[in-house]
């Protein structure tokens, strides 16, 4: 542990870079930044909380995964533009019907415009390309991109709404590590240039996600300073070009496929963009402030990259953690956001906006269940054979991925990881008396169990906490339930 005076020292010296970023923010002007609000949360924040959250951060723009109605209807002349998302497994209808691409645009985006919902963009899929999903989306994509359009234009809306597809960085590459060797992935190649005369033709723009954590993730002797904004220490030079961090020479390996294709002028949207807290050995509140305080400096000076000066139009990934995510790309999915599940902010952040210079502003109103935590019976032997089944269980029902190696809860030692996961399931299940048995092997105790950089977290309160509580709980608990409810409709009639 580091010395009072140390501390003092690293907190004087984060201070001042704040300073020094704000001033820079100041000075040269910042475009308006966005945020990825997603919702595959067990508990997620009420959507009128995470709108106000937003507009006290002084974002200007929020991009969706979908069109829930919760979500819209809080969006509704709060003066942020939005991007609502169509998710990949309705691109299929979108595709083979022009019906149900018209439903989808009355439902989802003349009805919440008339509302007075700002809605800018349509995002049709997200990464359909993704090498991953083995080609699932090469038919319906494109088809899919042309029915929303056109149900845009016989709407009416076809000046004031656009198309895009977000797409992962994935859909291009260099043949080298020069950005100007770059082009369009060669099994997509005439998909690419289709998607991209239509988006030119119609006005619209390209979005791609660009994820610099990734490669270091994937690749253990990627150059950890060129992931970041400080410099490289060895850069790469592309002609009169000098390349020192990975987001530049990406995005300009992008902007290289779309010139030698004849799209050079094309609008280009950054539509993800950040680090994770957790769940890797990369992944820390460190390396994340680092990088997204990097990344808004960086484009708070309105240079942009080397083959695309001038503002950057971006969406920060992600606003807030979801614990219900899948984790099959990694640990560390469940840890994007900038704020926590309950709406904390997780580290220092600039964002050059109205509120520069005061920091993150954390969710008002959250209202938290009891402060009573789930915890391993100290007089439990760990060697009881009980145990590592319940372990298990607990996991594979809540979210144990800050457990692992140099994660946020690396350093607890046996009883602290069974309590942290013994809990996790209490409080996803709202700390239900029957989700702390574990078969006798656990207590709840009213004395946080939180050390160092691990939180033992207490649920948050929601709308829907009795239908989850009948999911985690079980079918036996749920068929008691629905006998005790058909024996007393038998009793009235």
């Amino acid at each position: 542990m580091g010395s009072r005076s140390g501390c003092g020292a690293a907190m004087a010296a984060a201070a001042a870079a704040v300073l020094v970023s704000w001033l820079c923010f100041a000075a040269a002007g910042v475009g308006a930044i966005g945020a990825n609000w997603g919702t595959q949360a067990s508990h997620p924040l009420p959507p009128e909380t995470v709108v106000r959250m937003l507009k006290d951060n002084g974002f200007q723009k929020v991009k969706l995964f979908d069109a829930e109605e919760g979500t819209m209807s809080a969006l509704r002349k709060s003066g942020l533009e939005v991007m609502v998302g169509i998710p990949n497994d309705l691109l299929s209808t979108m595709a083979t019907s022009m019906k149900a691409a018209e439903k989808w645009v009355d439902t989802n985006v003349s009805s919440y415009l008339n509302d007075g919902v700002s809605i800018r963009y349509v995002a049709v899929g997200n990464e359909p390309f993704l090498e991953t999903y083995n080609g699932s989306f090469l038919q319906s994509t494109f088809p899919a991109i042309r029915n929303i359009q056109g149900a845009l234009i016989k709407a009416g809306l076809g000046n004031q709404v656009k198309v895009t597809c977000p797409l992962n960085a994935d859909v291009y590459s260099s043949t080298t590590s020069k950005p100007s060797d770059g082009d369009f992935r060669t099994d997509i190649h005439d998909l690419m240039l289709t998607i991209v005369k239509f988006l030119s033709d119609n006005g619209g723009a390209f979005t791609v996600n660009i994820y610099p954590f990734i490669s270091l993730y994937i690749d253990p002797n990627f150059p950890v300073d060129y992931a970041f904004f400080e410099g490289a220490s060895s850069p790469i030079v592309d002609g009169s070009f000098t390349y020192s961090n990975m987001f530049d020479a990406n995005h300009d390996t992008l902007i290289w496929a779309l010139k030698k294709n004849g799209f050079g002028n094309l609008p280009v949207i950054v539509g993800e963009i950040g680090w994770p807290t957790d769940g890797d050995r990369n992944a820390n509140a460190q390396m994340a402030q680092r990088f997204n305080q990097g990344f808004m400096t960086h484009i708070a000076s309105g240079r942009g990259t080397p083959m695309r000066p001038g503002p950057v139009d971006a969406y920060l990934f992600s606003l807030i953690d979801e614990d219900d995510k899948s984790i099959q790309p990694g640990n560390f999915e469940r840890h994007w956001g900038i704020f926590t599940y309950d709406g904390l902010p997780k580290y220092q952040l600039n964002l050059g906006t109205s509120n520069a210079g005061g920091g993150l502003v954390r969710a008002k109103g959250v209202k938290y269940l009891e402060r009573k935590w789930c915890v391993l019976k100290p007089s439990v032997n760990l060697n009881d054979p009980k145990l590592a089944d319940n372990v298990g269980y607990a996991c594979s029902m809540a979210d144990c991925t800050s457990l692992g190696y140099k994660t946020s809860c690396g350093m607890l030692d046996i009883r602290g990881n069974v309590s942290y996961a013994f809990n996790n399931y209490f409080q996803k299940n709202d700390q239900d008396d029957v989700a702390c048995g574990f078969q006798g092997l656990a207590t709840t105790t009213g004395q946080d169990p939180s050390t160092g950089t691990c939180r033992f977290g207490v649920m948050i309160e929601v709308d829907s906490a009795f239908s989850w509580r009948l999911q985690g709980l079980g079918s036996n608990l749920l068929l008691f339930l629905l006998l005790g409810v058909l024996q007393l409709s038998l009793s009235f009639s």
